[in-house]
């Protein structure tokens, strides 16, 4: 018998067995009747504690009437303390609006207000009726009136108290009646690299006014050169935080803030170059706060004089530096007086001249003009005296200069 024959007699046996039919029947009337006990029990050991039931709303299961519902619903929690710190500062930012003035006729006189640019400014004080707010000098040069939008969109006119170019700083005047918040300043001195960085202003203007961005601090001690004149050399050194927080035009004068809510810096800039990104830099609270205590008391800040005009060295024609300098061979960097030293100028009451080169001040190396400058900014008032170290004719000299206060 062949295998063909197996199977047909194994069927032909199956066909003359009842049994077997009517034991398939009862397995699978069984297994419905004990499923349905099973969902009729459910309520019941849930309610004993045996299982865990999820209960949909009457409005998903109308909705998604396949849901599972024995589902474990999933718990998201929610960081809050970019949240708080940005709740604690954001109504303390405002924006700041620069109008100037054009003709409205080449063949006469008569001018209209026109909006010059946009930025951001941080409430930092209220007294006396008045409210008082940090921003950037670039934000408001030039400037024929200032306008402030406060974050109800309300606008107020402001004045200016005082500004700085070369700090790139200026303080702005309110009235405070309608201010409800001021910003907390922190202390830049204790920030470190990593730590998170909140950036809020307006960027691209006032359409997307208090926008919030995060980073970390991404370096503590940058130095940006400033050509304000665009002459080719750096006129004043920008110490500066970087941050990776996106910072973009309308940004400048808003707050760099740290996790406690406290203002740690004031954007200032970015560098546009294509291909780069995440480089954006905010001036150091503290440094901010000991310019603008002067700004808001003599509305300048009051540099001490010297009397040269300096020229970088790394910008003389090397040969020069042999021919008509004649430097020494370990003279690298330094400062050339350009100019004819007046004779009743500090450095001329002390002798000193055109072409004499400049290596030190009270010791510390004087590299750039924008150095020098920097140095009697932030070391020096008016009446101090200075001991500078110089090169004339290849011999290294000394003097101590006493400072005048800077000619009006």
């Amino acid at each position: 018998m062949g295998f063909y024959d197996d199977l047909t007699h194994v069927e032909r046996k199956n066909r003359r067995g009842p049994g077997v039919g009517r034991l398939i029947m009862t397995s699978v009337t069984s297994a419905v009747i004990g499923g349905m006990v099973v969902l009729l029990a459910l309520p019941t050991l849930s309610n004993a504690g045996y299982i865990n039931m999820v209960k949909p709303s009457a409005s998903n299961v109308m909705s998604n009437p396949t849901a599972n519902l024995f589902a474990t619903p999933v718990s998201v929690k929610v960081e809050t303390g970019t949240v708080d710190a940005v709740k604690k500062v954001e109504n303390a930012v405002v924006g700041v609006i620069n109008i100037g003035r054009t003709r409205t006729n080449w063949m006469n006189s008569s001018t209209q207000d026109v909006e010059q640019g946009e930025g951001s400014g941080v409430i930092f004080e209220k007294k006396g009726g008045k409210a008082h707010i940090i921003t950037n000098y670039h934000v408001i040069d030039q400037a024929q009136k200032l306008e402030i939008a406060l974050p109800t969109g309300e606008k107020v006119e402001a004045k200016i108290l005082g500004a700085d170019m070369y700090a790139d700083l200026a303080v702005l005047e309110i009235d405070g009646s309608k201010v409800t918040a001021v910003a907390e300043l922190g202390d830049s001195s204790t920030l470190q690299v990593g730590e998170p960085a909140i950036a809020i202003g307006n960027p691209l203007g006032m359409k997307f006014s208090r926008t919030v961005t995060q980073g970390i601090i991404s370096s503590l001690e940058r130095s940006m050169p400033m050509d304000f004149d665009e002459n080719g050399q750096d006129d004043w050194e920008l110490d500066v935080l970087q941050t990776d927080a996106a910072i973009n035009p309308g940004n400048s004068g808003g707050a760099l803030v740290n996790i406690q809510g406290q203002v740690i810096g004031i954007n200032t800039l970015k560098i546009s170059k294509e291909g780069v990104e995440g480089l954006g830099f905010a001036l150091p609270i503290n440094d901010v706060k000991s310019i603008v205590s002067e700004l808001m008391a003599k509305g300048k800040l009051e540099r001490a004089y010297l009397g040269v005009q300096p020229y970088d060295l790394t910008n003389v024609p090397r040969y020069s530096w042999k021919e008509t300098l004649n430097l020494p061979d370990d003279v690298q960097a330094g400062v050339v007086i350009q100019n004819e030293v007046g004779k009743f100028s500090p450095a001329g009451e002390v002798g000193l001249k055109q072409y004499d080169v400049i290596v030190k001040m009270d010791g510390k190396d004087i590299n750039t003009g924008a150095q020098l400058r920097k140095f009697l900014t932030l070391n020096k008032k008016p009446g101090d005296s200075v001991e500078i170290t110089y090169y004339r004719d290849g011999f290294k000299k000394t003097a101590t200069v006493k400072l005048a206060k800077t000619p009006e």
